[in-house]
This record gives C-alpha cells, sequence and structure tokens, in this order.
C-alpha cells in the first residue's frame, strides 16, 4: 500500500493510528465476548477501519455524522466513553437507550453522531435535513452520511441524493463499498462499473477513493469537507474497501472466495499504516506496544464498568412516558375576542401564516407549495412573505422529504411537509411509522415535524386521491394524528401541532375546505391536542365521530329532531380523549361510532372495544360501527355515493335506538 504524508504532522499520523488501532481492538474484544454470550450481536468493520476514522477526524467535532453498524470508529474517534457503549451493546441503562434498541442504533447530540435504523436508507434524507439546517443557519458547517454499497439500490439513496443536488446541500455522502451486501455480490446489485458514476445522474461531484488507505481518506476528506465549507455542496465518495468478517458474526464469509479474502488481508488498513509509521521511524514498536497495552487496559475497565452496572428494572410508567417528548398545552395563547368568518381552508391558511411568523425559523416543504401555492392553494402569496428559504418546493420524493424534516428537527428547526393528498403519505411510510414515531422513545431525539394531510372522499377523486387513512398512523405508538372537522378547530390545532414537539399528523378534509364556515378568532391562538368536544347534548344515544363524517351526523340529527343525542367530535384521535367517550356513554347507555374509513381495522373498531371494556355495564344495547363498505374508494358519483357511510347513518341510528 503506497503511503503518501500530505505534510502532516507527526502528531496526525499517530493520532489516525491510534483510532484505528482502538476500534480494531475493541472489536477484537467484541468477538471474544460474543462467543462467550456476552453480546447478543455483532457488525463487525474489521478491514474497514480506515474509512470511519478518517472522515471523522477530518471533519470539525461539531459537525453531524451518519454511520452504519460497521462504523465504530466514529464513535470512538469523537471519545465517546467506552462504558457507554459497552452499556448499550448490553442493554444496560448507562447505554444510549434504555435498552431499548441495541448496536449501533442511537445518537448523541453531544457528540454530534445521529445513528441508523435497521431500514437504512432514511438516514440518508435525515442528512439532508442536517444540512438543509446547516445552510439557514449559514453556520458554514458540512454532514457527512454512511451507507454501503447496498443500501445504494435503496430508493431513499437516490431520492436523498437528488434533493442533497436540487438545494445545493453540504452533504458528504460516504459509501464504503465492501463488496456484498450480506451474501449478495456487488455484480447482483447493480449494473454500473462504480457507485461513484451515479453521481454523474444528479449533477453531483464524485470522488472514488481506497478505503484502506487512511492517509487518502483522511485527506481527500479533509479538502473536500473545506472545499465544502466555502461552496456548499453535496459530495459523492465511493470508498472501496473489503469487509474480513460476516455481515453479521452468525453469517460467516463461506460465500467468499478463499483468495479475495486472501487478497484483501494483504490490504489490511491498521497492519500496513502500522508499518508505514515504524518504516518511516515516526513511531517504534515500544511506543506501538504501550499503546496497545494503554488502550486494552482502557477496553478491560470500561468494560468492567458495564458488566458491574445492573440490570435494567421495567418500569412501566417509565415505558409509557418515554413514548412522546413532554409538552404542556401554554393556556395562555386562548383565543382573542375579534372574530372573521372564515372558510375552513382559510383557517388552515391563517394558521400556518400566524405560525410562520411565531416561529421564525419553521419551514414549510411539499410539492407545489411555493410560487404555485400548492394544488389546494393554501400556501398562495407565502414565498412573497417569507421567502424560498422557509417555503420549499421539493421534488417528488415523499420519503425523502419526511427524512428532512427529522434532519431539521436533529438540527433545532420545525418543519411542515404538506402530503399533497394524503393518499401519497404511503410512499413516505416507512420513515413517518419507523424514525419520526420511535426516534424519542429511542434515544430522546423529538421530530419536531407536523405532516400535513389533505384526505378524504365526496370530492370524486377516486382511489389514489380520496382516501382517509388514519387508521395507518393511530396505531404507531409515538405519533399524534389530529383531524378536526370546523374551521375554528382547524386553526387552533394547527398552530398547536406545530408548537409541540411531537411528530404531528394533521389530517385536513378536502370537502370541507369551502363549503364549512365557521367565525374564528382572527389572531394567533392555539387549542389543545387529546381533547374532544361535546357539539350537542342528549340522553338517549351517544354519536362519536371525526371530520368530515361529524357533519354528517349534525345533518342527521337536524333530520330528526325528535332524536336527543351527546355528538361527540373527537379531533384528535391519538391521543384519544377516552373520558369524554365514556362519561357520555355511560349517561346514555348507547353508542354508535360514524366513520368515513372503511370499517375494518378502523378507529371505530379501537373506540367500540375501548368502551366495551369500559363501559359494558353501562350498555343497553351493542356498541354500533358505521363505516365505508371494505373496498378502495371508487372514483364514479353513484359508485362513490354508495362507498361511503353517510347515507346509511340515519338507518343504523335508528335501529339502534330501537334496540
Amino acid at each position: 500500500m503506497n503511503f503518501t504524508n500530505h505534510s502532516l504532522s507527526q502528531q496526525q499520523l499517530i493520532a489516525l493510528y491510534k483510532n484505528m488501532l482502538k476500534s480494531r481492538l475493541i472489536e477484537e474484544k467484541m468477538l471474544v465476548l460474543l462467543r462467550q454470550g456476552k453480546i447478543s450481536k455483532w457488525f463487525s468493520g474489521i478491514g474497514q477501519e480506515a474509512i470511519a476514522v478518517g472522515v471523522t477526524m477530518a471533519l470539525n467535532t461539531d459537525e453531524y455524522i451518519l454511520p452504519m453498524h460497521r462504523n465504530l470508529g466514529v464513535f470512538t474517534s469523537r471519545n465517546i466513553p467506552l462504558y457507554r457503549l459497552f452499556a448499550q451493546w448490553q442493554g444496560k441503562l448507562s447505554g444510549f437507550t434504555k435498552g431499548r434498541d441495541r448496536s449501533f442504533h442511537f445518537g448523541s447530540q453531544k457528540h454530534h453522531i445521529i445513528g441508523m435504523i435497521s431500514h437504512l436508507g432514511p438516514q440518508l434524507g435525515v442528512a439532508d435535513g442536517i444540512a438543509l439546517g446547516n445552510l439557514l443557519k449559514k453556520n458554514n458547517k458540512i454532514t457527512a452520511v454512511f451507507t454501503g454499497e447496498g443500501g445504494t439500490s435503496e430508493g431513499d439513496f437516490h431520492e436523498a441524493l437528488n434533493v442533497a443536488s436540487v438545494w445545493r446541500l453540504p452533504v458528504l455522502f460516504c459509501v464504503e463499498n465492501n463488496g456484498y451486501g450480506l451474501s449478495t455480490p456487488t455484480n447482483e446489485q447493480y449494473n454500473c462499473i462504480n457507485i461513484a458514476d451515479r453521481g454523474l445522474g444528479y449533477g453531483m461531484e464524485s470522488h472514488i477513493v481506497d478505503g484502506n488507505n487512511i492517509l487518502d481518506v483522511y485527506t481527500k476528506v479533509s479538502d473536500l469537507a473545506e472545499s465544502m465549507r466555502k461552496n456548499p455542496r453535496p459530495v459523492l465518495i465511493e470508498f472501496k474497501t473489503f469487509r474480513m468478517r460476516g455481515h453479521e458474526e452468525a453469517s460467516g464469509v463461506k460465500y467468499v472466495p478463499k483468495q479475495l479474502m486472501e487478497d484483501w488481508a494483504k490490504k489490511d488498513p491498521v497492519i500496513n499504516f502500522e508499518n508505514h509509521l515504524l518504516s518511516e521511524n515516526i513511531t517504534t514498536q515500544i511506543d506501538i506496544n504501550h499503546l496497545k497495552k494503554t488502550i486494552k487496559t482502557e477496553i478491560s475497565t470500561h468494560l468492567e464498568k458495564a458488566f458491574s452496572e445492573p440490570k435494567i428494572t421495567p418500569n412501566l410508567n417509565t415505558e409509557l412516558n418515554d413514548v412522546y417528548k413532554p409538552y404542556l398545552y401554554n393556556t395562555t395563547i386562548s383565543p382573542a375576542a375579534q372574530k372573521l368568518e372564515m372558510r375552513y381552508i382559510d383557517a388552515i391558511a391563517s394558521g400556518l401564516k400566524q405560525s410562520m411568523h411565531h416561529h421564525d425559523d419553521l419551514v414549510i416543504m411539499g410539492q407545489d407549495i411555493a410560487e404555485y401555492g400548492g394544488v389546494f392553494k393554501i400556501t398562495e402569496g407565502f414565498v412573497e412573505e417569507f421567502g424560498k428559504d422557509r417555503v420549499r418546493n421539493t421534488p417528488i420524493c415523499e420519503s425523502a422529504i419526511i427524512e428532512t424534516a427529522m434532519g431539521l428537527s436533529i438540527n433545532g428547526i420545525k418543519s411542515i411537509v404538506e402530503m399533497q393528498f394524503a393518499d401519497f403519505a404511503s410512499s413516505g411510510f416507512n420513515p413517518i411509522v419507523n424514525y419520526l414515531a420511535k426516534c424519542y422513545y429511542r434515544w430522546e431525539q423529538n421530530a419536531d415535524v407536523v405532516i400535513r394531510m389533505p384526505c378524504g372522499g365526496g370530492v370524486a377523486a377516486g382511489p389514489f386521491h380520496s382516501q382517509t387513512n388514519e387508521a395507518w398512523f393511530t396505531k404507531t405508538p409515538g405519533l399524534k394524528v389530529v383531524y378536526p372537522a370546523f374551521p375554528y378547530d382547524a386553526k387552533g390545532l394547527l398552530n398547536e401541532a406545530i408548537n409541540d414537539p411531537n411528530p404531528v399528523l394533521f389530517f385536513e378534509h378536502k370537502a370541507l375546505y369551502r363549503t364549512i364556515k365557521q367565525h374564528v378568532p382572527k389572531d394567533y391562538y392555539a387549542l389543545p391536542i387529546g381533547k374532544a368536544s361535546l357539539i350537542k347534548e342528549g340522553s338517549d344515544i351517544t354519536i362519536i365521530s371525526y371530520g368530515a363524517a361529524v357533519h354528517w351526523a349534525i345533518d342527521t340529527l337536524e333530520n330528526n329532531k325528535t332524536i336527543k343525542a351527546d355528538l361527540i367530535d373527537l379531533k384528535t384521535l391519538q391521543p384519544l380523549d377516552t373520558a369524554t367517550i365514556y362519561n357520555s356513554v355511560k349517561k346514555t347507555g348507547k353508542a354508535i361510532i360514524l366513520q368515513e374509513d372503511s370499517l375494518f381495522g378502523g378507529l371505530a373498531s379501537e373506540i367500540s372495544a375501548l368502551i366495551m371494556e369500559h363501559c359494558f355495564e353501562h350498555l343497553d344495547a351493542p356498541v354500533k360501527r358505521v363505516a365505508s363498505i371494505d373496498t378502495p374508494i371508487p372514483f364514479q358519483e353513484d359508485l362513490e355515493q354508495q362507498y361511503l357511510p353517510k347515507n346509511r347513518f340515519e338507518t343504523e341510528l335508528n335501529t339502534l335506538l330501537n334496540y
């Protein structure tokens, strides 16, 4: 291996070697512990240490790095205490996830490291968001994110590179091409010579670096980092390397040709660099032996500390309380006296605009939301008032944009993502339910993100523009789901969703946009999430609904004035105001739940089960669910009316009353 010192000082050279050696010695110890059953799993980075160490040492310590599960050198080079790493791998409390996740699935804001999730791809878009935050702050920082050659086949990789290129985000995309995705060789993963060649398709600068040569890695990344700070832009680097162990230890390496293993063993980054330092008289064998002894002693000391820590004692309240970042509604942000008549859509626009003033760094992202004003014209005029930095048109890539929002949150910036239609959230489903929802529970990093979800039928838009898909998300712990039926609630709850530091999916029914009017406070106000409204009161029956279905229930009661019902507008679906539901059902003895979503597996089923569990002795009849039929929502008007429960509700209501 050809090493050129590139005018590095002796101190720098020794530091590079020390960090690689430390990573190697920890790994060797972990492999012993794995065989002893003292840790559960290990993803080895032996043979790839030069990349993690070289990239980390080339960046400033306050610049974010998003590593993978083979990048131990990132964590050790940032001087994370070893006992905390060891405790993390053993599921101890002094680790980073309180025993809730393993391996390197964690982050540390103190060390500016953001760990991965097993789906690999999402962290690439998260890096975009962190880098966007740096651009907005004008702090001249860059972000480095790692992936393997296998991860470059995921859609998130392509979406993230495209967004970074279009927005000229200072992201260093580091691809560790180690030849195999688990057991699948590269020739079965992609059909181009070099992954770096893909940079051309995104208008992105790209480079190929020998990933086993620590000096090549460190000097190249140092030069690029300095250049990117002055001239913000994304750069793709493909590090050619090899892993000398299995994907994880249980996998083995039998699928790798023996000669290939032998060839790469000769390119060992630690041994080769050690020999170089000795041959150039930069260090001595005595010094190296002393260094190894010192590191091994440090490892042993920290292991003893981690092993001596008691096992976690499960605490139910702790687990439940750590799903969301604590947040209390500010009771002082109450509605002002002056009111104006507003349509539902105007109330949404008013809330958005006032929140942009209330939070002066709030960013809105979505397809066509800038000059065009969005397909529903809700953000019309926002660019002129707030500028394109804060009101951002996005490419058609829901997954990457949601991930970008997560990155902004990590960098301390609130954001709103508009799904052009709620149906399209399926293209961003993974980061919503696996990243945003779980991040705070895993390592106390909140996702300060609101996702606006224009939804619902009655507008003859067919199966891909008419779904009301709230049940996809109410099932996922860590998400809040809001679904207002009136302009007053829409504005107040939207403002509160933006204030809340947790991820909120905010459903807005398209059929209500221009059909429902109400007097709404002119000035900024917020309403508490998690509190239902009792719209009408009566003793005959409890009607529970939300969204456009609330208005169907109101119409039905107007046409049946003899029915005296409690009508509950849930407004928030997660968290659910069960107290209001139970109090009403215990009073009336009968309950009917009306939802627009199809019947099976919808929210009505969960509410029905809760009522049966908690109010059974008060019931005079079975709980009734009324919902859309179990088909996709059709386009043709008559078929759509048959699909929706609006015209069936009156019959079902009277049947239950007469039970």
